[in-house]
């Protein structure tokens, strides 16, 4: 059951990574960094982290392309009755860690996530290290 889990994970990674290219000439292609990432949500709260998402604040989605994000997604799995969120996006900046730290230091942000981190369930790694989300390995990618 776990080797099916860890295939569907990396199925639905690939078809994500497939989706979001968009074909531009070589010599326009901007440097692109892909993240995925994974976390339990609290099967009480998946209404509400939903519909949370459904209304993103502006001011926040705004934040997210000055951090050089784009084609950002969440997805929603349940496995073996438990709701799991997978997150993909790509950076295109050139100092990830200050845009990163830009990002956590957004007062909107904050806010937001004070609504949001509530109704999720950390995996353990992520627990261990004071996160949120799993860092995911990216095994494979076609343009």
């Amino acid at each position: 059951m776990e080797k099916m889990k860890v295939f569907f994970i990396v199925l639905i990674l690939l078809i994500i990574c497939a989706a979001a290219y968009i074909h531009k000439p070589a010599d326009k292609q901007p440097v692109v960094k892909r993240y995925a990432s994974i976390t339990g949500v609290k099967p009480d709260k998946v209404a509400r982290y939903k519909y949370l998402h459904a209304h993103a604040w502006p001011a926040v989605l705004k934040k997210i392309k000055e951090c050089n994000i784009r084609n950002y997604s969440i997805y929603l799995k349940n496995i073996d009755g438990k709701p799991y969120l997978f997150s993909y996006f790509e950076y295109t900046g050139n100092n990830f860690t200050a845009d990163m730290q830009k990002m956590t230091t957004d007062t909107n942000t904050r806010k937001w996530w004070k609504g949001t981190d509530p109704t999720q369930l950390p995996l353990p790694d992520a627990t261990a290290r004071g996160k949120i989300w799993s860092d995911m390995e990216e095994v494979f990618h076609t343009p």
